[in-house]
This record gives structure tokens, C-alpha cells and sequence, in this order.
């Protein structure tokens, strides 16, 4: 078992589980690889965010999850005093190199979603760009970052949704490394009913809006390649494999990855779709 595998959908009688065992593999898979390969080709995502939530200058900012930082960057750029934290202290490493690079002023401290160690309502803005829906607790996740937003405050995420090309993607991934039993799909935070659910009556206002982001790489085995070589969760996947069970894993993913190339046999042009989520905090 592994972090690839809390993808598959919850069984209408799912078993108890024992949720920091995952987390701990989830922390070995996303440490594996190099997430900031794939990461900040992401970046655009995280400046959408930050316009959708309409940051200010001096406001107080947490980016949760925050990976390499995309959203990170995006809110300082716009004058945001930022906290940028994740559960993976070599990620945020990366997300220092580039804040140092434009010579902004973020603060990085290693922290989990799911126990955030700040006040209550400490911060103007919440962020998390494709992080806090891989954390296992998703009612948890949601009430932290809730407990540490200001009423009046935003909390803002961008989520694949479950029939986004990634999310398929994790759907293969489960096929191939079963899943642990009774962990809820990280493609939930792409929907929006769960959305409500989790946010409830913290919530003033939830607004949703369909994106899409567009993946480019030389091929649909370029793309593969570049995952199986750096994205943590699927590096995780075919190192858990025999070989003969990675090169069926390889084909599952070229045969998803080829219908959605729209770019014909010379490249590969492919767009996934996330909903981009602006929680208004009670």
C-alpha cells in the first residue's frame, strides 16, 4: 500500500483505517522522486487562485500542503505576508530556492493540515493548491483549515475532480496497487457535494468554478516517464511493482494518456480539469 493507492473510492462498508499508517506512507511517497519537477509547471494554477480569492497587500496568508509553492509565490507576489507549510521538509526546501530567487519574504515551517499549529482564525487566507485533498482525514483537514481563518476570511483550493484526467490517472494507479481499505478518494475535493459537506456550516459562501489545466509533454511516453521519474506517488507505485507488473502499469497509462492528447501524433497536449474553490469563512 501506498500514498498512489487512497484514490479508489470508499466501499459503502469501509474498514476503520489506521490513518497515520497511511500518512506515513503517503510523507515516504511524496519525499520520493522530485515533486518540483511536475510542480511548477502548475504555477499558473496558483496565480488563479490568488486572484480568485483577491489577496491584498500585508494580508496573512497560509498556504497548506503548499508542495513546492506555487501558491506560496503566487500570494506573495501580491504583497501577502505568507506561512507557507507542508508535512515534507525537502518541499518546502524548494519552494525557499524560488522565494529567495525573486527575493520574497516568506515564512516556512514543516506542519500536517490535519494539526496546523496556529490560533484560531490567525489568518486572512487559507490556500492549497492539489495538497490538502491527498491528506487522509478530510473532515479534519477541513475543520483546520477553517479553525485558523478569520470569519470573513477566504479559504482557497484547487482540486482535481474525479474524472479529470488525473484523477483517472489514480484510478489506474489503484488497479495496479490496491488501496487501504476505508480511505476516502482524494478526487472527493473535486466535487462539489463533498465540498459542502466537509465545509458546512463554517461556510458563508462556497464558490465553485470549474478550470482546466493543460498538460505538454513530447508524448504520452514522455509523460509517463517524466511521472514515473519524479512525481512521488506514481514513482512510489512502479518501485512497489515487479517489472512485469510496471510495464502493464506503463501501458494502463499510455492507453488512458493517447485518447486525451489533442495535439495529434507530433506532441502531447492534455487537459485535466479541477474545480478552483473560494470558501467565504462564517
Amino acid at each position: 500500500m501506498n500514498e498512489a493507492s487512497t484514490l479508489a473510492a470508499t466501499s459503502s462498508h469501509p474498514a476503520q483505517p489506521d490513518l497515520a499508517a497511511v500518512k506515513a506512507r503517503q510523507q515516504a511517497a511524496w519525499s520520493s522522486g522530485d515533486y518540483a519537477v511536475v510542480g511548477t509547471t502548475l504555477q499558473w494554477v496558483g496565480e488563479q487562485l490568488a486572484e480568485a480569492c483577491d489577496l491584498r497587500w500585508d494580508e496573512q496568508v497560509l498556504d497548506v500542503a503548499a508542495g513546492n509553492g506555487n501558491a506560496t509565490l503566487a500570494a506573495a507576489r501580491r504583497g501577502a505576508r505568507v506561512t507557507s507549510t507542508d508535512y515534507v521538509a525537502s518541499l518546502l526546501d524548494r519552494g525557499a530556492e524560488r522565494a529567495r530567487a525573486e527575493r520574497l519574504d516568506v515564512m516556512f515551517k514543516v506542519a500536517d493540515v490535519e494539526a496546523l499549529p496556529f490560533a484560531d482564525a490567525s489568518f486572512d487566507a487559507v490556500l492549497s493548491t492539489f495538497g490538502v485533498m491527498f491528506a487522509p482525514d478530510h473532515a479534519r483537514s477541513a475543520a483546520e483549515m477553517a479553525r485558523v481563518c478569520r470569519p470573513g476570511g477566504r479559504i482557497g483550493m484547487a482540486n482535481w475532480t474525479p474524472d479529470s484526467l488525473i484523477g483517472r490517472l489514480f484510478k489506474v494507479l489503484g488497479r495496479h496497487v490496491p488501496p487501504p481499505a476505508g480511505v476516502q478518494s482524494p478526487s472527493l475535493w473535486g466535487s462539489e457535494t463533498h465540498l459542502k459537506a466537509l465545509f458546512g456550516d463554517r461556510a458563508a459562501a462556497i464558490a465553485i468554478t470549474p478550470r482546466q489545466f493543460t498538460f505538454r509533454y513530447r508524448s504520452p511516453a514522455h509523460f509517463v516517464e517524466v511521472f514515473r521519474t519524479w512525481y512521488g506517488p506514481v514513482h512510489k507505485a512502479f518501485g512497489a511493482l515487479p517489472p512485469e507488473k510496471a510495464a502493464a502499469l506503463e501501458r494502463d497509462m499510455i492507453e488512458l494518456f493517447e485518447p486525451a492528447n489533442r495535439a495529434g501524433a507530433a506532441s502531447f497536449v492534455a487537459p485535466s480539469e479541477y474545480l478552483e474553490v473560494v470558501v467565504t469563512r462564517r
